[in-house]
């Protein structure tokens, strides 16, 4: 195995910049190395962790189901409760997003459980969030938007059993 090489504190920042160009170009991989690489030596790096977060939730449409139970992890370690609520719904309408992607029998159902969870967490974040901020407001409209634009999402209706009597 190899050691791993510690960054300096100095060049936290820039990786931090690099993090997030990482994301841009699509190789949230790379990013989540980085992020891991800053946590390394700042392991409450709140920048680093909520970069971490986003770099897992992009791999969600590659099928990384251990990046859903990876990136709802690191919410715990998000000081603040605004962005526990706000980062739980982001993680939750990506998932429902990838889930669609994935077209599997059920995945309209378990994504529209999926947007109501992300549109619960928004609602909490909201009462939560500082002035002037509105994001939780932007992405709870995005999902409603998304669900009455795709009426064929649902939630999935009782499934009754009605035995056969003689």
């Amino acid at each position: 195995m190899f050691e791993l090489k510690p960054l300096s504190h100095e060049g936290i920042a820039s990786a931090l910049q690099k993090a997030e160009r990482y994301r841009l170009l699509n190789d949230p991989a790379e990013a989540e190395s980085i992020c891991l690489d800053i946590l390394e030596i700042d392991p409450e790096n709140q920048q680093a962790l909520v970069a971490l977060l986003l770099a897992l939730t992009d791999q969600f449409p590659k099928g990384e189901a251990e990046a859903v139970n990876r990136a709802r992890e690191i919410l715990a370690g998000l000081e603040s409760e605004y962005e526990r609520a706000y980062y739980a719904g982001i993680i939750c309408e990506r998932r429902a997003k990838a889930q669609l992607s994935h077209g599997q029998p059920g995945s309209g159902f378990y994504a529209y459980d999926w947007f109501r969870e992300a549109m619960n967490w928004y609602e909490k974040a909201e009462t939560l969030r500082p002035p002037g901020n509105d994001s939780a407001i932007l992405r709870w409209n995005a999902c409603a938007r998304f669900l009455m634009r795709h009426a064929h999402l649902r939630p999935r209706e009782d499934e009754r059993f009605d035995p056969f009597l003689e």
